[in-house]
C-alpha cells in the first residue's frame, strides 16, 4: 500500500493545536511538506520547529485569520506567487461554531461561521486546484463533523454550517474527479481537543452538572467507551491524502468510535 507523501507539499489549516496540528504532524511524517495557516503566529513558529522532516523538505507557515476570507486569500495567492510550484494536498480545518440552539443564534453567527468554513474553503481551493491540475494529483480533506449525518443537540450554528461544507465538497468531487483530484471529508466525533473541553465546560455551567458527570453520559453514546485522539483522526487524513486513496472521492468518513447512528 502506497501511503508515501514525498515530493508532496500540504496546506494545513488551524494547524497550532488539537485536530489541525495532528494532521500536520501525521502528513508529516509520511514525507509531506507541510505550510501551516492559522492566525497565531508564535505557535505557528513552534508547530513548524518541532514537525518532523523528512530529507528534502522543509515545513513554513502563513499567518492569517479565517474571520477574514479575503486576507486569507491574498494571503495564499501572495505565497503560490512566491512558490509557483503550489500544493498538492489541501486540508479546510478551522475551529467550530460556539454551541447553542438555533433558533437563539444570531444571523451574525450564522454569517461568521459561513464565512469561516464555506467561504474560506472555497477560496482556498480556487487557489490551490490549478496547481494540483497541473500535477495531475490532488487531494482535498475537509475535517467537519458527525452532524452532516445526524445533527447533534445544542450545536446548531455547527449542525447547518457543515451540512453545507458537506454538500460544497460533494459538487466539487464531482467536479474535479475527472482532473485526478479528490475531494473527501472527514468527521471527528467526540475527540480530546480543547473544543471538546470548552463544549463540555459551557454545557457543565448551563446545567449545573459536574463536567465529569457530562462525558460519563457521553461515552454511554459511544460504542468504543472513550473519547477519540487527534492522532485518529489525522491517521484518516493522512490515509486520504495518499495515493492508495486515489479511488476515493466525494465520501464522509466518520472517526467517531461508532457514535453515529447511521451507515
Amino acid at each position: 500500500m502506497n501511503l508515501s507523501l514525498e515530493n508532496r507539499r500540504a496546506l494545513v489549516g488551524g494547524s497550532t493545536q488539537g485536530i489541525g496540528r495532528a494532521v500536520a504532524e501525521a502528513l508529516a511524517e509520511n514525507g509531506c511538506a507541510i505550510t501551516l495557516l492559522a492566525r497565531n503566529e508564535d505557535r505557528l513558529r513552534e508547530v513548524a520547529a518541532a514537525l518532523p522532516t523528512p530529507a528534502g523538505q522543509a515545513h513554513d507557515y502563513l499567518v492569517a485569520d479565517f474571520d477574514d476570507p479575503s486576507h486569507v486569500a491574498e494571503v495564499v495567492q501572495t505565497y503560490l506567487a512566491q512558490h509557483p510550484v503550489g500544493f498538492h494536498i489541501l486540508v479546510n480545518n478551522t475551529g467550530g461554531p460556539a454551541g447553542g440552539p438555533l433558533l437563539e443564534a444570531s444571523v451574525d453567527a450564522l454569517r461568521v461561521a459561513f464565512n469561516q468554513h464555506v467561504i474560506c474553503n472555497h477560496l482556498l481551493a480556487q487557489a490551490l486546484v490549478p496547481g494540483m491540475k497541473a500535477a495531475g494529483f490532488g487531494r482535498i480533506v475537509n475535517i467537519i463533523s458527525t452532524s452532516v449525518k445526524i445533527p447533534l443537540p445544542g450545536l446548531g450554528v455547527s449542525n447547518t454550517i457543515r451540512g453545507a461544507v458537506a454538500s460544497w465538497a460533494k459538487t466539487l468531487a464531482n467536479e474535479l474527479g475527472p482532473q485526478g483530484i479528490t475531494v473527501n471529508n472527514v468527521l471527528p466525533g467526540a475527540t480530546l481537543t480543547q473544543r471538546h473541553h470548552s463544549l463540555v465546560e459551557k454545557k457543565a455551567a448551563q446545567t449545573g452538572q459536574p463536567a465529569d458527570a457530562i462525558e460519563a453520559d457521553m461515552l454511554r453514546t459511544i460504542p468504543a467507551r472513550r473519547f477519540g485522539l487527534a492522532e485518529e483522526v489525522a491517521a484518516a487524513v493522512a490515509f486520504l491524502a495518499s495515493p492508495a486513496a486515489g479511488y476515493i472521492n466525494g465520501t464522509s468518513v466518520p472517526v467517531d468510535g461508532g457514535r453515529t447512528g447511521s451507515l
